[in-house]
């Protein structure tokens, strides 16, 4: 190469400039025409602008991650590029030929065999009948559909359709494919396969654009990604950088809405909680129904027998009546960031003396996985009081767990372990991060390199 020679560009296969698209919603619109003429004065409808000017360009062989809540226009612009619909203003130019998977089973008739809706698809994307004579064997084949193939779709699953709708877009020929969502569907197995599919067409020199809200896929599949907001670009860059951006904002919106609904319950302190709202509620409840311990100077009775197999048990000669969550600004919550500080406190009712008093808590994951567990035996911190009711109250410092949800377990036995209430899954709680480990724990690290 001469040095005056500069390394020639991809050329951009996909140019977006400042396109807008608006729709009317309507209120109460009639569905006949006879309604829409007796009540005409139901067809109110308020003008939605979905995008309010987006502007980006993809160049031949990238792929690209369209992200963003729902609602912000990532699909709308996904139609837009594939000429579902129009843009009100602004102009799209596209090179190539391009193929698409917008929806689940988009082009293909209920009535007709997965065969005869390959041809009818693949005939969509512009290929002849003597092309997809061709192609036939592979698409059938990467589809593992084979048994089913001759039977109409409208007995395929949810998978069967995207297996099919697929194996189609990707044996077509396509310069330009656009994916919306649907590897969402489909078992773990096929989806790995479709993705592997994925990296080979994008080494080919094919342009990907996906729409997602598994941020994972983006990060690891997209060489770039756009974050829309508000129907206009919030973030585009490298794809790493736009997904971190994106959960730092989606944490904040998540705390600012939780800070919203502790002020909201403030101002309405006297009035009482919904149901949901307030397990106490029914725990309170339930503690009613707890049968009569005698008192201690009465005639030994033996215990009742235990049944571990309930989410609550114990003899409750001592009895929680409330456990809370404390957050850093002393409300109580159920949405904690990785690192934040926060209380555990739980109020108890005695109602037979003991000698001692064990208390306990633990974090639970969704499926029942004790992650951590402590008691006060264990940190050698002996509990005697003559009061009959009271609160203990377990500081946590630095929340090591990961982004998820979680259950938090509460308990009080005696000194011989003797369960005296045991609440499993007294409630979930959620913690948002920023941390992009994997499993439950975050744990301090630092790279370095030793040459």
């Amino acid at each position: 190469m001469a040095e005056n020679e500069s390394v020639k560009e991809p050329e951009i296969v996909i140019d977006v400039r400042n396109i807008k698209k608006k729709f009317k919603v309507y209120f109460d619109k009639g569905g006949q025409l006879k309604e829409r003429l007796l009540f005409h004065n139901r067809n109110r409808y308020e003008v939605r602008e979905v995008l309010k000017g987006i502007s980006f360009s993809v160049k031949k062989g990238q792929a690209v991650g369209l992200i963003g809540h729902n609602g912000c226009g990532k699909s709308t612009t996904l139609k837009l590029l594939t000429k579902i619909m129009y843009p009100d203003e602004g102009e799209i130019e596209m090179k190539g030929r391009v193929s698409s998977l917008i929806e689940l089973g988009a082009g293909f008739h209920p009535d007709m065999s997965g065969r005869e809706n390959i041809y009818t698809n693949a005939s969509i994307f512009g290929l002849t009948k003597k092309e997809i004579d061709a192609r036939l064997h592979d698409i059938i084949a990467f589809s593992e559909l084979e048994d089913y193939i001759d039977n109409p779709v409208r007995t395929y699953s949810s998978g069967m359709y995207m297996r099919l709708a697929f194996s189609v877009a990707i044996n077509v020929d396509a310069d330009i494919l656009l994916i919306d969502e649907i590897l969402a569907v489909g078992d773990t197995n096929f989806q790995t396969k479709c993705f592997n599919r994925l990296r080979e067409l994008k080494a080919s020199g094919m342009t990907i654009i996906i729409v997602t809200h598994d941020l994972n896929t983006i990060e690891k599949f997209c060489d770039t990604a756009i974050w829309i907001n508000e129907g206009r670009i919030y973030y585009e860059g490298r794809s790493a950088e736009v997904v971190d951006a994106y959960y730092n904002f989606m944490n904040q919106r998540r705390l600012e809405e939780e800070a919203a609904r502790h002020k909201a319950e403030a101002a309405m302190a006297g009035e009482p909680l919904p149901e949901e709202e307030a397990p106490a509620e029914k725990q309170e409840e339930a503690a009613a129904d707890a049968p009569e311990v005698p008192a201690a100077d009465a005639q030994e009775e033996a215990p009742p027998e235990i049944d571990y197999s309930t989410n609550r048990f114990g003899l409750r000669y001592i009895e929680i009546t409330k456990a809370r969550m404390i957050n850093k600004h002393g409300a109580d919550s159920r949405l904690f960031s990785t690192g934040d500080d926060l209380t555990i406190e739980i109020d108890y009712q005695i109602r037979r003396p003991l000698d001692e008093y064990i208390f306990g808590f633990g974090f639970y994951s969704l499926e029942g996985e004790c992650l951590y567990g402590n008691n006060t035996q264990l940190d050698r911190l002996h509990i005697t009081t003559d009061q009959k009711t009271g609160t203990i109250a377990v500081d946590v410092h630095d929340l090591p767990l990961l982004r998820g949800k979680y259950i938090l377990n509460v308990a009080v036995v005696d000194k011989d372990g003797t369960p005296m209430d045991f609440y499993r899954n007294y409630c979930d709680f959620e913690v948002l991060s920023t941390d992009r480990s994997s499993g439950y724990f975050a744990v301090q690290h630092e790279w370095r390199e030793i040459r």
